[in-house]
């Protein structure tokens, strides 16, 4: 099976699948392939490059699923991705894939493709929606106007497929339209590709309007290409920037939606007496923030709190971890243990205090994969409902208070599954300053999911403790997010987003997803436990543990935790949920009153990031940038569990 890093051999012909995200690249990847990767229904899932190989016609072809672009001037990193393999690669056919609700919107990117005279396929794609929605769209006038193989296309339920497949195999480049601009712009166009004299995968004319976007890459290439003639190429451009001045990118955006609207003239047609459904009239309400945030809260109600907190930390956790492992698994290997190893030191690494098995696979089965499991399985419903865009639309005026929009709600939300995961879909928002934002308040405010679930399992019986951490949390977010925006420079992103349609969870669909990321955390989490609890075994041989742990004892003891606490939060550097798992043994055994409960959680919450989140943070922003955050958050954490102890303790909220 190919994943999105797996190397093929180069069967000579390739297939590269572009177009805006949440328009179904990765599901016709999936559909022409038969291999799986994540297919999300929300922006930024290719954030690598899928590749994987198919046969059509006896023909072997590599297929390449590049990250979502919305046009060949790139603004953010997958754009840039996207575009790379578009000038490197070489393809001998580019399927473009669209959304036929949006067709007038995103048809600009396939003039762009067809007039760098890349060998397009066009694939209408989600038609059976769009026929729901009374939109009707003549195919084949539309192939006619643009001289290229059009698709009309539902691949989720595999219609057009066949048809897809037909065309791959007889696309041949030549006989694409050719679209004219206005008679000014038109002169501009010309006057710079008649400089351009070098061997280029685009087409002059398309390398020519790039140059008058300044396009920088672009530039770079044309400098490697022309050699001597490029100071003249340069001169040209700049005569013609500085002559239209600020006007240029928006003539060329209005010439191309001037061209696109006469090509779908006759072509799409709306059924005017058609009625919203019930479907259409729910999706409104999530995006509209009267009824929006009320379906946020019944959403983390019964998705995050009943769901994954009540039945995935309690109902299932009492069950594998209290009856099962402390019940039978655990007393029998340490009978086996007692009976076979006469070493020490053996059976304190496999059945000890941080044992292997009584330590590390316990808490990986018993008490974090249970709620990883329910997490994953609610995340991956809200995926395929297609909720994740809207709240994204909800949630953006909040998000500009912090110097955000609401697309960086993508890495957020995938952050309550896996901040280390998270962290690296940050490099799909638009700007520098966004990405450190965003990875500081992951590394900050953001648990992941099976740290969440452990707590929400611990708090949920206290009374008032839930409301007080989620009270705690929420602030020190918004907080950190008011004053980073200030002192954080930069740009300000934009804020452009796909919504997919509203539509009931597919139970294949749902399971898949749900499995792979289960497969995801055995192969990838389940290994760090062991680490983590042979490293805890080390420590403890070696006194090094003990030395860890008075140096945190007069921190711990400054948040009124007893000392005890200090090895949770030594645990946590290996993995949030490790810590989150180390209070649920200290609750469990009665060292922890609510107030004391509380406070550790919340410390907990906030405290230092893992290390597979903080290595990822040094790949994606630098070493500065990562120790800075991680000497911020360390300090933050103690300073809010400090405060929080002074006020319940004044105060008197919690016992």
């Amino acid at each position: 099976m190919a994943g999105p890093q797996a190397k093929v051999k180069d069967p000579g012909r390739k297939i590269v699948l572009v177009g805006n995200p949440n328009v179904g690249k990765s599901v016709l990847f999936n559909a022409l392939t038969g291999t799986y990767t994540v297919v999300s229904n929300y922006p930024g899932t290719s954030v690598a490059v899928a590749r994987g190989q198919c046969e059509i016609d006896g023909r072997r072809y590599q297929v390449l699923d590049t990250p979502g672009m919305y046009s060949l001037l790139p603004i953010t990193e997958e754009e840039r991705v996207a575009r790379e393999i578009l000038l490197q690669e070489h393809a001998d056919t580019v399927v473009h894939v669209v959304d036929a609700r949006n067709l007038e919107r995103m048809l600009p990117m396939t003039l762009q493709l067809v007039e760098a005279g890349l060998p397009v396929v066009l694939v209408v794609n989600i038609m059976d929606e769009a026929e729901r929605l009374g939109i009707h769209i003549d195919i084949p006038l539309l192939g006619e106007k643009l001289g290229i193989p059009v698709i009309g296309a539902a691949i989720g339920r595999k219609r057009g497929l066949a048809e897809l497949r037909r065309a791959i195999a007889g696309n041949r480049p030549g006989g694409q339209a050719v679209f004219g601009y206005g008679f000014e712009l038109e002169g501009d166009i010309e006057a710079v590709a008649r400089c351009l004299k070098g061997t280029y995968t685009l087409h002059p004319r398309a390398v020519s309007l790039l140059l008058l976007q300044r396009d920088e890459e672009v530039r770079e290439l044309v400098r490697g290409q022309e050699q001597e003639r490029f100071p003249l190429v340069e001169q040209v451009v700049s005569d013609i920037i500085f002559e239209r001045r600020h006007d240029l990118h928006l003539r060329i955006s209005l010439e191309r939606k001037r061209v696109c609207h006469g090509l779908l003239s006759e072509v799409v047609r709306q059924d005017p007496d058609r009625k919203a459904s019930l479907g259409e009239r729910l999706a409104a309400w999530t995006i509209n923030p009267w009824t929006g945030f009320p379906l946020l809260v019944a959403v983390l109600y019964f998705g995050l709190y009943q769901f994954v907190g009540q039945f995935g930390a309690g109902t299932i956790v009492d069950f594998v971890e209290g009856e099962l492992f402390e019940g039978y698994v655990n007393p029998w290997l340490i009978r086996q243990a007692e009976s076979w190893l006469p070493w020490i030191w053996l059976k304190e690494l496999l059945v000890g205090e941080y044992g292997v098995f009584t330590l590390g696979v316990r808490y990986a089965v018993a008490l974090v994969l249970p709620i990883v499991g329910t997490f994953f399985l609610f995340f991956s419903i809200m995926e395929d409902v297609g909720y994740f865009p809207r709240l994204a639309m909800l949630v953006d005026r909040i998000f500009k208070r912090i110097g955000l929009n609401g697309r960086a709600v993508i890495p957020m939300v995938l952050g309550f599954g896996c901040d280390t995961m998270a962290t690296m879909v940050t490099r799909t928002l638009e700007t520098v300053r966004e990405r450190i934002i965003v990875t500081l308040l992951l590394a900050l405010a953001v648990p992941c999911s099976a740290q969440l679930g452990v707590i929400l399992g611990l708090l949920s019986g206290v009374p008032g403790a839930l409301a007080v951490w989620t009270a705690c949390i929420v602030l020190v977010f918004l907080a950190v997010g008011l004053l980073a925006a200030r002192v954080v420079v930069g740009d300000q992103p934009m804020f452009y987003m796909e919504l997919p349609p509203l539509r009931l969870p597919q139970v294949r669909n749902v399971l898949v997803k749900t499995y792979s990321r289960m497969q995801w955390y055995f192969l990838e989490i389940f290994p760090l436990f062991i680490l983590a609890s042979v490293m805890l075994w080390a420590g403890k041989m070696t006194g090094a543990l003990q030395g860890l742990v008075r140096v945190m004892d007069p921190f711990v003891r400054a948040l009124g935790l007893p000392e005890e606490v200090a090895a949770a939060f030594i645990f946590g550097f290996f993995r949030r949920d490790f810590g989150a798992a180390g209070l649920y043994d200290l609750q469990t055994s009665g060292l922890l009153s609510p107030r004391q409960l509380t406070v550790a959680a919340v410390t907990m919450t906030l405290f230092v990031p893992c290390v597979a989140q903080f290595l990822m943070m040094k790949k994606e922003r630098g070493w500065k940038v990562s120790l800075g955050i991680f000497a911020l958050v360390t300090a933050l954490a103690f300073i809010v569990g400090w405060v929080l102890n002074r006020v319940l303790l004044q105060t008197g909220w919690l016992p």
